[in-house]
């Protein structure tokens, strides 16, 4: 006969599209949770702000409380919902400090502090679970820092942003600009009144940075991911696109590079507008929908796809990681210490060898195609495809070039000296191409 266990004491910090769907579960679901885990969850308190807050749901008014610390020295397990770097920084330092079991959802700080609190965690014997942080009700995390602990991972490419994935996917299928997809997101609650992060790729570059970490077990500083947003892309951009067989879409890839030529193996991971073929399964990934594709070497290729945010989904994630946490703090013992210890070198987005697509403005004179065709071949560069089409009355032609696989270095000094080509009127655009 198993012996019944004292209620298992729950914080919760932040009650907002998340946190309150989070306690909302809690609360609902407390005899099922509680089979689950040999264990009553008992969510002891919602810190907050500012009390008188309007907040979702009806959740009890005496869980509410400004005090947080107090909150958290008295709880077992304390779940991060708040966002941002300070306080929850610092809450998160003070529960593992008390010997409590952390979840979060925390992308800014995981991305930001990764190592730091999971090296605090390791020396207090407790654990921090972050499920959450990238791709809203998506598995990822745990099949990353376990189910392929065992494999070599080669590549984790993704569609991480839901915000990002919503607006390119209306301007594919409704020809908006930038501008007015970006408005359908905002009136739609995809995209915040300021939507620097997702549309410059900051969010993105964060999850990429945690996804890196895990993969190949190094730490990757967010500072250290090469980052593009996607406020430049273009209704022609898609078009081209469509009428070359590819969708375009902002990719977080997390790439093993092999050494050579005196350069290390190490690690490129980066964020930008990419083309993928319409086949490729991240194609159809439509509207605020996430999806990562992993590659590795035994497992070969994944595909984990699902909502990316929405405070139901992501409830469910931190959920499942409450549950874990809880049957951990029955069983006892120290916490399991996240694999960082490859040390792989992080590499600049110059060592990536890839396709890519260069739109060009050019004059429409004879001669000139041989001309753009000599500056690829200078730096050996193989161009796969060529297309051209008038760019309208007295503007010249447009060339769309297809490369076959060459280096970010080598593109470079292609762009770099098709500028300053005579015929050349204009580089419209450089994206790479992924996929193939």
């Amino acid at each position: 006969m198993q012996t019944a266990y004292r209620p298992i004491r729950v914080a919760l910090l932040g009650a907002g599209s998340v946190g309150s769907q989070v306690a909302r579960l809690l609360i609902e679901n407390k005899e099922e949770l509680a089979q689950r885990v040999g264990a009553e969850l008992e969510l002891t308190g919602i810190a907050v702000r500012n009390l008188d807050s309007k907040r979702e749901g009806n959740l009890p008014s005496h869980l509410f409380t400004t005090d947080a610390e107090a909150l958290i020295e008295s709880s077992d397990l304390v779940i991060e919902l708040m966002g941002g770097i300070e306080p929850a920084r610092s809450y998160v330092r003070m529960a593992l400090n008390s010997g409590a079991d952390v979840i979060t959802a925390n992308k800014a700080l995981i991305a930001a502090h990764g190592p730091e609190l999971f090296d605090l965690a390791e020396q207090l014997g407790a654990q921090l679970y972050f499920e959450a942080a990238v791709g809203g009700a998506i598995p990822i995390i745990r099949p990353l820092r376990e189910s392929l602990a065992g494999d070599k991972v080669n590549k984790v490419m993704g569609i991480v942003n839901g915000t990002t994935n919503f607006i390119l996917d209306r301007m594919e299928s409704t020809g908006a600009s930038f501008e007015d997809a970006l408005r359908e997101a905002q009136d739609l609650g995809y995209a915040e009144a300021d939507p620097t992060a997702d549309v410059e790729g900051f969010d993105a570059a964060s999850k990429a940075a945690i996804l890196a970490s895990l993969a190949f077990h190094s730490e990757v500083p967010v500072e250290q991911v090469y980052r593009e947003g996607i406020t430049k892309v273009t209704a022609l951009q898609i078009e081209t696109a469509r009428e070359s067989g590819y969708a375009v879409k902002l990719l977080a890839i997390c790439e093993r590079i092999p050494a050579s030529d005196g350069q290390p193996e190490g690690i490129a991971v980066r964020v930008h507008p990419t083309l993928i073929p319409e086949e490729h399964p991240l194609a159809a990934v439509r509207g605020a929908y996430n999806a990562v594709f992993v590659e590795a070497e035994s497992a070969g290729q994944l595909m984990f796809y699902g909502a990316g945010a929405g405070g139901t989904q992501t409830a469910s994630a931190v959920l499942g990681d409450l549950v874990g946490a809880a049957k951990r703090h029955l069983a006892g013992g120290p916490g399991l210490a996240d694999s960082v210890h490859a040390n792989l070198p992080i590499l600049p987005v110059q060592a990536v060898t890839t396709r890519y697509q260069v739109t060009l403005r050019v004059t429409d004179l004879p001669g000139v195609l041989a001309s753009v065709a000599t500056v690829f071949a200078n730096h050996e560069v193989s161009v796969e495809t060529v297309d051209q089409n008038p760019a309208g009355k007295d503007s010249g032609a447009l060339l769309t070039i297809t490369t076959h696989e060459a280096s970010e270095r080598d593109l470079d000094s292609v762009v770099a000296d098709l500028r300053s080509n005579a015929a050349v009127q204009n580089v419209d655009s450089v994206i790479r191409v992924e996929g193939i």
